[in-house]
């Protein structure tokens, strides 16, 4: 008896790895914190303008670090009172960024309700199908030493050219939105079974959404797979709030957030600078 064997039809698409290449920058860390008040209206006047002073000095050098830097929002509503927003190089450094505010007298009055921890990353979709459909065409065997060679080769060169939005300065707009987010892994609708061609497609249309409010809003993705609960963390940026309701809306309507889009808990914040640390702890907003 002999039997025969169905051969199995070989695809370019079959032979490319699912997960996109991706390049990564800060090191990201958002505190949100609530404020005893109670026990800081107990305190003399003199023991505040020390507290203030001495923590009003280590945020200004906090702002203006070269390296990463760190900001200061009032946040609106019961969720918590004040959130901090660090940029780092590093893990290291964002502890060392945690540990030295935690040494401050100011902190005797915070109490973290929650963070997030991330590091500011970008998708390579059209780059990783570009590059693995060409080894794959040259016959490169996937995961060999050469095809590792080739694809380091190819994160180098796009990290270098992409370094001033991996590695930004902490936008100085008035208002921001934080919120985590993931993709739908479901019964009947999972983003991760996807082909990643067709992950490629919905994630340029909803790309297209996003570079329409370019000047109104500025966004920051920083991906946690790995560090936080969620997938990515959204920090939406501007000068006018209404805007992240906006954009927000409007890319609910495409097919990769209508259909696989999760998403976590909002924050939205005024930003505090240094200089207006005073005011704010008299129950002010600066301005």
């Amino acid at each position: 008896m002999s039997s025969t064997r169905t051969a199995r039809p070989e695809t370019a698409a079959a032979e490319i790895p699912p997960v996109p290449l991706t390049i990564e920058g800060y090191s990201v860390l958002h505190q949100m914190m609530r404020f005893r008040w109670p026990a800081w209206r107990q305190l003399r006047p003199a023991q505040k303008n020390a507290i203030i002073h001495e923590a009003t000095s280590v945020l200004a050098k906090m702002e203006q670090n070269p390296a990463g830097q760190s900001a200061l929002y009032s946040l609106i509503g019961h969720k918590g009172d004040l959130m901090f927003v660090h940029f780092r190089q590093s893990f290291d450094e964002l502890n060392q960024a945690e540990l030295h505010w935690a040494r401050l007298r100011l902190s005797d009055y915070l109490e973290p309700t929650t963070s997030y921890l991330s590091v500011i990353e970008l998708g390579l979709y059209e780059s990783t199908i570009k590059a693995y459909k060409a080894l794959a065409e040259r016959g490169v065997e996937t995961h060999s030493e050469e095809w590792k060679r080739e694809i380091a080769d190819t994160v180098a060169r796009q990290k270098e050219a992409m370094h001033p939005r991996l590695y930004p300065d902490l936008p100085k707009h008035r208002y921001l939105c934080f919120y985590p987010m993931d993709r739908r892994r479901g019964e009947d609708k999972n983003w991760y079974t996807l082909p990643i061609e067709e992950r490629a497609r919905q994630m340029n249309e909803h790309g297209l959404v996003g570079r329409r409010y370019a000047g109104e809003v500025r966004q920051i993705i920083t991906g946690s797979i790995g560090f936080d609960d969620w997938e990515w963390g959204v920090d939406l940026f501007a000068d006018d709030p209404l805007v992240f309701k906006k954009l927000i809306y409007e890319m609910r309507f495409d097919e990769v957030s209508a259909v696989y889009a999760l998403f976590g808990t909002f924050y939205v914040g005024v930003r505090c600078p240094a200089a207006g640390l005073g005011t704010l702890l008299r129950g002010e907003l600066p301005k």
